[in-house]
C-alpha cells in the first residue's frame, strides 16, 4: 500500500500553466496536486454574530481576531491554551466569489446543520458518552482510538480541523488519492463509474470518482458505524449516508470545494456546504498519533479509579 501511494505521488505531476491560470496534468486533466490548507475563521455553521451569509470586510477582519479565543482553554496561560501548543488558525474568512461567507454551509440559507429530532437527540447521547463512556477503548471516539481523524477532518466530506489541516493530493489517469495530514489516513478514489457494493463498509466510506467537465466529482457511501461521530466540532454523519463532493482548482492556488450530504436517519433534509482549499506553500507534517501516547491508558484508568470511589 505505502509503494503504491509513493509511485502516484511522482506521476502526472502538473504543467505549470500561464498567466495564473489553473495548471494541468500531463494526462489532460485539470491538476489538483499539491498540498493543501482547509483552515478559515469561517465556521461550519452561521454564528449568531451574523445575520446573513455574507458579511462586510470590517465585521469578518473583528470575527477573525476574536474567534481564536473560543478554542482556548479556561487558563489563558494553561497548557493548550495557546496556538504554538494546539490550536490552528486560518487567518481570515471565506471569501467565494468576491463574497465573504459567515458560514460555509450554503444550503440551508440559515447555514445550520438541519438536524432531526432523532438525529439531534443521537448527537446529544454520543456527545454525553465521551464524558462518560471510559468502561472499555472501544466505547471512544474514533479520534481517541487513532483511527481516523479529529472534526471530521479525514473521509468524506472533508470538515475543518482545528489543527493539522492540510491535504496531499497525488493524481493518475485512473486515481486520485487525498492524503491527510491528520491521521496520516490515505483516501484513495479510482475514477470509474462502476456501482458501489452496497455490503462494503470502509473507515472514511467506499469512495467512487469521475469527471465532469473541469470539476472532480467524488461519491462516497459505506460507512463504518464507529466514525459517525467526529469530535471536537462536534459533528453526526450517519452510516448510511451518501456525500457528493466536488473539486474544481479555480486558480493556481485554491480548489473550490463542494459537498452535499444526503442522511435521512440524521438530517430533516439534504444539506450542503462549500469552502476552498488553498495552497500555503508548506509540506506536510508527521502525525503520530500512537507514539509515547499514555492518554487512552490513562482515560480508563482515571474511569476505574472513579468507579471504586463511587463504590
Amino acid at each position: 500500500m505505502l509503494l503504491a501511494i509513493a509511485s502516484l505521488c511522482f506521476a502526472g505531476q502538473p504543467a505549470l500553466a500561464q498567466d495564473g491560470a489553473a495548471p494541468s496534468t500531463s494526462f489532460g486533466r485539470p491538476s489538483l496536486e499539491g498540498v493543501w490548507s482547509t483552515l478559515t475563521a469561517t465556521p461550519l455553521e452561521r454564528p449568531p454574530a451574523f445575520d446573513g451569509p455574507t458579511t462586510t470586510e470590517e465585521r469578518a477582519a473583528a470575527f477573525a481576531v476574536a474567534s481564536p479565543d473560543a478554542f482556548k482553554s479556561d487558563a489563558s496561560d494553561g497548557v493548550g491554551a495557546r496556538q504554538s501548543e494546539w490550536w490552528e488558525f486560518g487567518g481570515g474568512m471565506t471569501r467565494i466569489n468576491g463574497e465573504i461567507r459567515t458560514s460555509l454551509i450554503a444550503d440551508p440559507p440559515e447555514g445550520r446543520m438541519p438536524y432531526s429530532e432523532a438525529g439531534r437527540a443521537r448527537l446529544k447521547r454520543l456527545q454525553g458518552e465521551v464524558f462518560t463512556g471510559f468502561d472499555g477503548p472501544e466505547a471512544r471516539p474514533a479520534t481517541e482510538r487513532c483511527l481516523a481523524g479529529g472534526s471530521g477532518s479525514t473521509g468524506s466530506p472533508l470538515f475543518v480541523p482545528r489543527y493539522n489541516a492540510k491535504y496531499q493530493i497525488v493524481q493518475t489517469p485512473d486515481h486520485v488519492v487525498i492524503l491527510a495530514e491528520h491521521n496520516h489516513d490515505a483516501r484513495i478514489i479510482p475514477l470509474d463509474v462502476k456501482p458501489q457494493p452496497e455490503w462494503m463498509r470502509r473507515w472514511m466510506g467506499y469512495s467512487r470518482g469521475h469527471w465532469e467537465g473541469d470539476t472532480l466529482v467524488v461519491e462516497t457511501a459505506g460507512f463504518v458505524p464507529g466514525d459517525e461521530f467526529k469530535p471536537a466540532t462536534p459533528i453526526l454523519v450517519g452510516q448510511n449516508a451518501r456525500v457528493t463532493e466536488r473539486f474544481t482548482r479555480i486558480s493556481e492556488k485554491e480548489i473550490l470545494y463542494r459537498f452535499r450530504v444526503v442522511d435521512p436517519e440524521t438530517f430533516s433534509r439534504p444539506w450542503s456546504a462549500e469552502m476552498l482549499l488553498t495552497d500555503t506553500g508548506e509540506p506536510m507534517f508527521e502525525y503520530a498519533c500512537h507514539e509515547a501516547n499514555l492518554s487512552m491508558v490513562n482515560m480508563l484508568a482515571g474511569g476505574r479509579s472513579a468507579d471504586a470511589i463511587k463504590r
